[in-house]
């Protein structure tokens, strides 16, 4: 047997469809940089506030979406409640894991994150790598990836 059959192959996955939340332009433009430089993640939809992260949840299959706490209008544990629960998000074929960040007081809101159904909560200051890494850690939560 020659050494390339022995060899294990590479499963090729998709790039994980991300959902960017944030009241901030510049946060979310950030992000957008960040996710583009990495082959497989893709920036499907940016939203200013939770209630506009529901409506694209609702069009787009989203594997992660990448919320702030902290936001106006909607924030981002309500907006998680609400993504996880919601009929027409769950038509597009699973819920999307959601990861929660926020630049303050983040062991006060971890119970909350829990209870709303995050997958994990970040400070928005986390090295690009750790962000990377429970990125591809909640997509690959998903059975069907």
């Amino acid at each position: 047997m020659s050494p390339r059959a022995t060899r294990p192959k590479r499963v090729s996955r998709p790039p994980v469809r991300m959902l960017l939340v944030d009241d901030s332009l510049w946060q979310r433009e950030g992000w957008t940089l960040l996710f583009g430089s990495q082959a497989d993640f893709e920036v499907v939809g940016q939203a200013s506030d939770g209630a506009q992260a529901l409506a694209l949840a609702r069009k787009e299959r989203v594997d992660v979406v990448l919320m702030d706490i902290h936001m106006p209008r909607v924030n981002g544990l309500v907006a998680t409640e609400r993504i996880l629960g919601d009929d027409r998000v769950l038509a597009n074929g699973r819920a999307p894991r959601i990861i929660l960040v926020a630049n303050v007081d983040l062991d006060d809101h971890v119970p909350a994150a829990a209870i709303a159904g995050a997958y994990a909560v970040l400070y928005k200051d986390a090295e690009p790598e750790a962000l990377f890494d429970v990125i591809r850690e909640a997509a690959l939560a998903h059975p069907e990836r």
